[in-house]
């Protein structure tokens, strides 16, 4: 039987099933807020575990600051740590609810002064302690300079600074925020080589853990140098073509620093060159900075400690040796030879030599060793690899690529090691494979590049927001 309801009596409007289930939640999270003192008070450590997992799975931006002061009076770990990262990860929706407002400022700054914030600016940060200050202004407007110590006014464009953070009433009425956007203005009037060596908190990048990741590859040799740059995007397991080098160029040193990524040196189908151009991945353009000293391809280039080295290399005329292996222009042989830089006494010396001779060899660093895949010994091209442990300073051989590679990018993401292009000794390639260390195997990526490329260069970044 269908009862149908009484005239003039009001039918409930039917709730939404995600209003439903958050109040829902809720009033469980409510029951478990008396529960777990009492637990905690009688020493129930199985009880107080299953309060603190089922609060875990009820986090939201609304509540999880509650949650962390909750878990943080309680001595709940496990919660208050989860808490936290949630925070982290959900800043951009935690600070428009009530909480955030609500926090005192010894809170606030715990939260802003973190690295691992997940913002697609430092905009963010600063449009939040203004809207924290102003929520009660009279008392809190005093606290801005304690606020703005945290907040990486270097990290923001120059257009924002001026149009937004300069003409903030906040910041004009305190000498100590003055000081800042002052510091934030110097910065951006050095050369990028030289921001690298201004190293305060406020111009480090943050860290997101939960950032997703891009492959970049840079240039390289199709059959000449090419301007063209790829993105492989690993959560979407597909390539996005982005904007071209300003000028061709292969053999180049690739590294992502500071937000950016940097192509050094490299050939450009005439000349080697001297010239470096970097890439911001936000902005998806090109811009060109200070040369090197000497003209240099084939070289490697890393980042130890904020600055950026370029290692080796050929500058038409004089071979010198790589790092790993490489080729000796003088005797005209191949190598089987590495060499490791002592940063601290600024001194280059031998280690273990690899079991075999490698030319054009891709070299990658994954869980604390070093990957030599591939390369060349005269016309036999290889797809065997070979990985150093620096600690018993050693080498040893693992699984066979798929495919015989040399001249091809190498890097490392979510504990895999990426090889890029290369060639085969009779074409480029436009395929990239994986090496898994825990399985020793190594697995094709279903999606090509656009272009078959050797001589590319290879980083990984963090995908803009």
């Amino acid at each position: 039987m269908v009862l149908a309801p009484a005239r003039g009596a009001r039918v409930p409007r039917r709730e939404q099933p995600e209003r439903r289930s958050r109040r829902d939640g809720d009033a469980a999270a409510a029951a478990v807020g008396v529960l777990l003192p009492a637990a905690s008070l009688l020493q129930l450590q199985d009880v107080k575990k299953s309060c603190c997992d089922f609060l875990e799975t009820q986090l939201h931006p609304v509540n999880c600051l509650g949650f962390r002061a909750f878990a943080d009076m309680h001595a709940c770990t496990d919660l208050l740590n989860k808490a936290n990262t949630y925070a982290e990860q959900h800043f951009t929706e935690v600070v428009l609810c009530e909480e955030f407002l609500n926090l005192d400022v010894e809170q606030v700054c715990s939260l802003i002064s973190s690295d691992k914030l997940t913002i697609a600016s430092e905009e963010k940060v600063f449009e939040a302690v203004i809207a924290w200050v102003n929520h009660d202004k009279d008392v809190r407007q005093e606290l801005m300079a304690r606020l703005m110590e945290h907040v990486r006014l270097p990290l923001l464009s120059r257009e924002y600074l001026v149009q937004r953070v300069e003409e903030e009433l906040l910041v004009k009425n305190s000498s100590a925020c003055k000081d800042y956007l002052i510091e934030a203005m110097k910065y951006h009037l050095l050369p990028l080589e030289q921001r690298a060596l201004m190293k305060t908190t406020r111009t480090r990048l943050r860290t997101p853990a939960c950032l997703p990741k891009l492959m970049v590859v840079v240039g390289g040799q199709a059959p000449k140098a090419i301007r063209s740059v790829e993105c492989y995007d690993f959560k979407e397991e597909r390539w996005h073509q982005v904007a071209e080098l300003p000028s061709r160029r292969c053999r180049a040193g690739v590294v992502y620093m500071s937000g950016l990524v940097f192509a050094v040196g490299g050939f450009n189908g005439s000349l080697r060159v001297r010239t470096v151009d970097s890439y911001d991945p936000v902005k998806d353009q090109w811009t060109s900075v200070a040369s090197m000293q000497d003209r240099r391809s084939t070289l490697g280039a890393a980042v130890l400690n904020g600055l950026l080295y370029a290692v080796g290399g050929f500058d038409g005329s004089t071979g010198m040796l790589y790092a790993v292996g490489g080729y000796d222009g003088a005797s005209r042989q191949c190598l089987s030879t590495v060499e490791c830089y002592n940063y601290s006494s600024n001194e280059w010396s031998y280690v273990a030599e690899m079991g075999t001779r490698r030319s054009g060899a891709g070299v990658g660093v994954l869980n604390n060793l070093l990957y030599a895949v591939g390369g060349h010994d005269g016309p036999l091209v290889r797809k065997s690899v070979e990985v150093y442990d620096p600690t018993i300073n050693t080498w040893k051989q693992v699984a066979d690529m798929n495919m015989c590679r040399r001249n091809a990018g190498v890097c490392a993401v979510n504990g895999l090691l990426y090889v890029v292009g290369g060639d085969d000794g009779s074409c480029n390639l436009a395929t990239v494979e994986y090496y898994n260390p825990t399985t020793d195997k190594w697995t094709v990526v279903s999606s090509c590049m656009s272009t078959g490329r050797s001589y590319a260069g290879v980083t990984v970044i963090d995908k803009p927001l």
